[in-house]
């Protein structure tokens, strides 16, 4: 049976309880703001007025995302392939989520709430000594921030060196999308994408 209700849903369920609820912040405190300024990797989750998603990883060093205050995040952008996925649904929805990451630990940071765009210098500035200063900032007025367990990183043992794969048991990415598209011409090998990628880091 397909479930399409919340009713269903909570049949399969019990209901959420105990330090589940109670974790739940409605601002950074002095743990959540210590994570972030370790963690060099985040998911940005947006949703546009079209039903349109995307998940977007973003990274830098660690603490490339500024805590502006207790209820304020700062994520600058980054040069991309100019989809603007992410960007284009806050621009028309002002929602986001942020999942935190730090290598080695298995436990994550969510934080959701509203986002904006901005090309305010003031806030700007704020990545002026960035190899490759943002031309827009998104700024989270945070809403929910919680620590989430470390289950689903353990089970896929996603710091483990034992567990890693090696980069060659896939096609190059010039090759895999070369056949999606059905692109031809030479393809670009791994070490020529590094290298094409280096001035953007």
């Amino acid at each position: 049976m397909e479930i399409n209700s919340l009713e269903q849903l909570r049949a399969h369920y019990p209901p959420a309880q105990g330090r589940s609820l109670s974790k739940q912040l409605d601002h950074l405190d002095p743990h959540c703001i210590a994570f972030i300024g370790l963690s060099p990797f985040v998911v940005l989750a947006t949703g546009g007025t079209g039903g349109q998603l995307d998940a977007s990883p973003r990274g830098g060093a660690p603490g490339f995302v500024h805590v502006l205050d207790a209820h304020t995040l700062l994520l600058p952008d980054a040069k991309g392939n100019n989809r603007l996925d992410s960007f284009s649904n806050i621009a028309e929805t002002g929602r986001a989520g942020l999942l935190f990451m730090i290598p080695g630990v298995d436990e994550t940071l969510r934080v959701n709430g509203e986002a904006s765009l901005s090309d305010d210098p003031a806030l700007l500035a704020h990545f002026a000594a960035e190899r490759n200063p943002p031309r827009l900032v998104m700024r989270l007025r945070v809403a929910e921030a919680y620590l989430h367990c470390a289950k689903a990183l353990m089970r896929a043992r996603l710091w483990d060196s034992t567990a890693q794969v090696e980069r060659c048991v896939l096609p190059t990415m010039g090759q895999m999308i070369a056949e999606q598209t059905g692109g031809g011409g030479p393809q670009e090998t791994q070490a020529q994408m590094v290298a094409r990628y280096a001035p953007d880091l």
